[in-house]
């Protein structure tokens, strides 16, 4: 079952636009890079809490991510603690 792609391309598309391999984007979200590639190609829903770590990451928004705005630069954030 495929899930919306436009938000899977979207994190494949930002990995490429950085030069990233998806071990280096699996590595830093601790997942295996075959889970990253399912994300990719939209075999698999992507966790809310690995959306937040790609929006960090990529430095956007997950409404970017998700497709829900074409504006990639982040509203302001909170401070984490």
């Amino acid at each position: 079952m495929r899930y919306e792609l436009l938000k899977y391309n979207r994190i494949r598309d930002l990995r490429n636009d950085n030069k990233y391999s998806q071990a280096k984007v699996a590595e830093h979200l601790n997942v295996a890079q075959n889970t990253l590639s399912q994300y990719e190609l939209g075999e698999r829903n992507i966790p809310n809490e690995v959306l937040v770590q790609l929006a960090i990451f990529y430095e956007t928004s997950v409404d970017y991510l998700l497709g829900l705005t074409d504006e990639r630069d982040p509203y302001p954030r909170k401070r984490l603690r």
